[in-house]
């Protein structure tokens, strides 16, 4: 079955700090998901359970109903769902045939479970982003 690759996934800010076995093993977790023009991703409100990276195609980020951005090759959206299973902050539409690479937080847990060394580097990439969020 297809995964994404480990440079794929060390484009994701929330991965960029873990190295090319830790990637690997992160890679193996994730299902490959096809979907077609005009279907939903992802919608604001509704329970998320999934963190999505984009390998081909192109969509719309939603919120209140107001476009708020653009997903193409390269993209992820969800990451947050892959540790506090909470509610959707936006929609995601898909504007083309789309491609994504899916992991869920039922096959993500174990992971960071058992691996100290991940769950760290995780640890601290999400400090980095609410450091950041909080200078806004």
């Amino acid at each position: 079955m297809a995964k994404p690759s480990v440079d794929l996934l060390q484009r994701v800010p929330l991965f960029a700090g873990l190295d090319a076995r830790e990637l690997a093993q992160m890679a193996d977790s994730f299902k490959v998901r096809e979907y077609a023009a005009g279907d939903t991703l992802a919608t604001e409100g509704q329970s998320g359970v999934g963190f999505f990276v984009i390998e081909s195609g192109e969509a719309t980020v939603s919120v209140h109903g107001d476009e708020v951005g653009r997903l193409k090759a390269g993209d992820h959206f969800g990451e947050v769902a892959l540790i506090d299973e909470g509610a959707r902050t936006a929609t995601v539409t898909a504007d083309t045939a789309l491609v994504c690479y899916g992991m869920t937080f039922w096959e993500f847990r174990p992971i960071v479970e058992a691996n100290s060394q991940i769950a760290w580097k995780l640890l601290q990439a999400l400090a980095k982003r609410l450091r950041a969020a909080e200078l806004r």
